[in-house]
């Protein structure tokens, strides 16, 4: 991000802020009143509960139900998107994996992996099937789904990704290598192609098995890469 600002020489500058869940809440209202604060890029585990916070969200973050960008106003008002699908997306399409037509398993069920889900949908997913630990949340995602595409294919399924194309892990396991595996990697087989959202390590448990079993690999970074432009023009007002 700060790269790119200083690529279109803004003066502008993003810096980390390490906020727990249950000071979630009192930062945010601080921040509110920062006024050189443009706005701010949420991340795991805030997503979900930021949306709460906001004043208003775009049409996207409504339908998701989360929040990875804030738009501060001059008066103290924060306005919420969300561009984790698009950006998802967007990196499958660089690395030239298409995901219209596709039958796509996706791991998880929350602020991230329903970004990612309206997304898939949106860009013409075959079908989409859902897998979360916790299955009435992998459920409730499913619904919220279909009632905006209630035409699409859309199912919660247990880990087996046998007879998908497209495997994506938007949960949180694999940052830490004694992580389970989001999905039976016993079960893939090219040409499958794994997808993950987790950038550090930048080749996951996942991602190794997956290759180990021969199928093409998709790391996190890019999802990441390809929101930035989308994240400084929503900061900045440029975009919605």
């Amino acid at each position: 991000m700060n790269a790119y600002f200083s690529a279109l020489g803004r003066d502008a500058v993003i810096v980390p802020c390490h906020v727990a869940a249950e000071d979630l809440e009192e930062a945010i209202m601080g921040l509110r009143r920062m006024r050189n604060l443009d706005g701010i890029i949420v991340t795991v585990p805030h997503k979900e509960a930021v949306a709460t916070l906001c004043d208003s969200l775009t049409e996207e973050a409504r339908l998701v139900g989360a929040v990875n960008a804030i738009r501060r106003h001059p008066d103290g008002h924060l306005k919420g998107g969300q561009f984790d699908g698009e950006g998802f997306v967007a990196g499958l399409h660089k690395a030239g994996h298409s995901v219209a037509g596709r039958r796509v398993l996706m791991a998880g069920a929350g602020g991230a992996a329903s970004g990612i889900g309206f997304a898939l949908l949106r860009h013409g997913v075959a079908a989409l099937t859902i897998y979360n630990r916790t299955a009435d949340r992998a459920e409730a995602l499913a619904q919220r789904l279909r009632d905006t595409y209630p035409a699409a294919s859309i199912s919660v399924t247990g880990p087996d990704p046998s007879g998908h194309d497209i495997v994506v892990n938007a949960t949180s396991l694999g940052l830490r290598q004694d992580d389970p595996m989001p999905i039976d990697t016993q079960r893939l087989v090219p040409p499958m192609v794994a997808a993950e959202v987790v950038m550090q390590p930048e080749v996951t448990p996942f991602l190794t098995a997956a290759a180990q079993r021969g199928c093409a690999t998709h790391g996190g970074y890019p999802m990441l890469a390809e929101q930035v432009a989308l994240l400084a023009q929503f900061i900045a007002g440029e975009a919605d």
